[in-house]
């Protein structure tokens, strides 16, 4: 029973010292004092109405060193929350006597490891929730957007194999850690409002208006020494395929649900979601929407993302045809030559800006993210394509035979007759593309060029293929393809570069030998197995290898560096499984366990046995979703009376449902905004009203 007080009288008589002492109470704080090689325990006196600013003024006292205490907060470890609401009572934060409170910095040092493969050590807050502790760690790392990525903590695999090279002295320069321990990740206090757009403002030459240093200094307080940034905006040099051997690869898409596992909760600060001061995590690009890539600011940016794409490519995280692999290879090569050359050290020459510039707008990897300027290729008469095509429908034990048809391209849909006479009647069939996936089926040196369709139907997914007989009518009828899937027609300015840049891949896809290339075998410099796969490097002697990269490098070899980086971003963009995040889930009313793949733009239900998408969902058609906590699974309404729901057994539901939220929030942004965000909405989009 609790011991009761007197109330005062009407006289306004004063509490007896055994009344103090029976509303007061013992509270044992522990000290992480940086510079004492323990931890101490602070006994204080306190009471239930004494504000959490005054137990931390109280402790200082009590302490008596001089210092600067500023970065200083409670950390409650029974409820693994901060207590930085300093104006509260104990009571109302519900802190007793047996309280377990840990006075400790909201700023530790921490190890990331970045995209290519570069691990950086500095100090970040882990009060702030990890959305904005990410856009602090871009802001010293100079990398906009940091929107696209978060921190992911590697599953159990991740590091074990690499540990056994540790014996021998071919230990990889990924290792090599650079360290940002001086160089502080908020330039105010950690949770200050309107810090993402103060951070992210340029800072501007005033006579010439151009960004000072372009790269170097893009924000105004980054810490970044230009020696810094040099290694964080070029490539590393290749890695031994012994070390591209010993790492991570997924051999399965149950699999490549591990390597989604670990994505951090953004709307939770790193303390409170386990993490270790020193502890090492991934810095990686989460979502695949990379909004105003621009080469005059986004040196450090567009080489992780190069960097991510190439790991992604070399560790079959993502699957490529043995042709594709071998122009990812040229690139790479190429790409390392000219980040080896003195001449391309100075990454702010202005001459190779203008030169990729003109072309950006075919070439920046925005996906949704922004329109083209030039608003006068729109037209007010939808064109159509008309043409003879050759067509296929997979069924079971029937063998491939492919008939060709007239076919008929116009606004979002593909209508086929028997020949051209019969174009004015009624159609075999008509199938509307509006949220279809669109996978290219194309071996360039084969004369194949395929166009696979998987049409959304009650049922599952209607399989189409399609033959084309050339490039330029595979190029139109791709692109064309591509936009009816987005709910696009021929009339948006987007087609047009679209064809470009497909026909720009399928040039680099040819084959062309001659005798200068044959002459310098000889003299190669280059280790051809660093440059591709280890499952496609066992495929040929080391000679045939770097013929055949030296082959496809020809098609590539006048790009300029920062031009080849983004070729390679985009040749992996065209790829079918480009953008796809991998989860192992079990859908209500199902017994089986099924992958969800989750896009940018779309859900898609995957056979686990086979890897066959059976049902696509599209963002554009959801009404609402959200988060059954108790029973942790996640409810999906789309339109015509379409639900879904699933449990994740790869992850905590939380990690697919920030996922899908994050896209829709992505969804929002527009170069109108000035590069500021709106925190607040992505916490509501993906919190799940927990």
């Amino acid at each position: 029973m609790l011991p009761q007080t007197r109330p005062a009288d009407s006289a306004g008589a004063t509490m007896l010292p055994g009344d103090l002492t029976a509303a007061s109470w013992e509270l044992v704080v522990r000290v992480d004092h940086p510079t004492a090689e323990e931890q101490r325990d602070v006994t204080l006196r306190v009471s239930g109405d004494l504000h959490v600013g005054g137990v931390m003024l109280k402790l200082v006292e009590k302490i008596n060193v001089s210092q600067d205490w500023s970065d200083f907060a409670l950390w409650w470890e029974q409820k693994r929350c901060w207590l930085l609401k300093t104006h509260w009572t104990l009571d109302k934060c519900g802190v007793q006597a047996d309280a377990k409170l840990l006075f400790t910095p909201q700023h530790k040092m921490l190890r990331l490891r970045l995209p290519n493969l570069k691990t950086v050590r500095l100090r970040v807050s882990f009060s702030a929730m990890v959305f904005r502790a990410v856009g602090d760690i871009c802001r010293v790392l100079n990398i906009r957007r940091s929107e696209e990525l978060s921190l992911l903590k590697p599953f159990g695999d991740y590091f074990k194999k690499k540990k056994k090279k540790e014996k021998n002295n071919k230990e990889p320069v990924i290792e090599d850690i650079l360290n940002l321990e001086s160089s502080p990740t908020s330039s105010g206090s950690p949770g200050s409002a309107g810090l993402y757009s103060k951070t992210m403002t340029p800072t501007y030459d005033p006579i010439t208006g151009t960004p000072v240093s372009s790269t170097v200094t893009w924000f105004s307080d980054s810490p970044l020494t230009e020696q810094s940034c040099s290694v964080l905006a070029f490539s590393q040099p290749p890695q031994s395929p012994e070390a591209l051997a010993d790492m991570f690869q997924p051999r399965s898409l149950l699999d490549k649900t591990k390597l989604n596992a670990g994505w951090l909760d953004s709307s939770r600060s790193l303390m409170e979601q386990g993490i270790q001061e020193d502890e090492q995590l991934l810095l990686r690009f989460k979502y695949y929407t990379f909004f105003d890539l621009n080469p005059k600011y986004d040196a450090v940016r567009i080489n992780q993302l190069y960097e991510q794409a190439r790991w992604a490519v070399l560790l079959e995280e993502i699957d490529c045809t043995e042709e594709e692999m071998l122009i990812f290879a040229a690139l790479q090569y190429h790409i390392s030559k000219l980040s080896l050359s003195t001449e391309t050290q100075d990454f702010t020459n202005d001459s190779e800006v203008d030169e990729v510039e003109a072309a950006l707008s075919n070439l920046e990897v925005t996906l949704e993210g922004g329109k083209a300027d030039s608003t006068l290729e729109d037209i007010t008469d939808i064109p159509k394509l008309a043409d003879y095509l050759k067509l296929f429908r997979p069924k079971k034990l029937i063998l491939k035979a492919f008939k060709q048809y007239w076919f008929i391209f116009k606004d979002t849909s593909i209508a086929y007759f028997k020949n051209k006479e019969l174009e004015q009647g009624e159609p075999l069939e008509k199938l509307n593309l509006k949220g279809c996936e669109v996978v290219p089926d194309v071996n360039v040196a084969g004369r194949k060029f395929g166009i696979k369709l998987l049409i959304p139907v009650a049922d599952g997914m209607n399989e189409v293929c399609l033959r084309c007989e050339h490039e330029t009518q595979y190029a139109r009828w791709m692109a064309a393809c591509i936009l009816a899937s987005k709910g696009k027609t021929m009339a948006d300015s987007s087609y047009q570069p679209e064809v470009l840049s497909i026909l720009s891949f399928l040039r680099m896809k040819n084959r062309n030998s001659s005798s200068e290339m044959a002459s310098s075998l000889g003299s190669m410099d280059m280790n051809p197995e660093c440059f591709v796969s280890p499952r496609c490097a066992k495929k040929y002697k080391s000679k045939q290898l770097a013929a055949r990269i030296l082959e496809a490098h020809q098609n590539v070899a006048q790009m300029s560096l920062i031009e080849a980086k983004l070729r390679f971003i985009q040749a992996w963009q065209s790829l079918p499984e480009f953008g796809l995040t991998y989860y192992l889930v079990r859908f209500k009313g199902i017994k089986k366990d099924d992958i969800l793949g989750v896009s940018y733009n779309r859900l898609i239900r995957i056979d686990a046995a086979t890897g066959i998408p059976i049902t696509t969902w599209r963002f554009t058609n959801m009404k609402q979703w959200n988060v059954n906590w108790e029973i942790r699974q996640v409810a999906i309404e789309f339109d015509q009376n379409v639900s879904i729901a699933f449990t994740c057994l790869s992850a905590d539901c939380k990690v697919v449902h920030e996922c899908i939220g994050g896209y829709i929030f992505l969804s929002t942004r527009s170069k109108d905004q000035n590069e500021t965000l709106d925190e607040d909405l992505f916490h509501k989009l993906t919190g799940g009203q927990e």
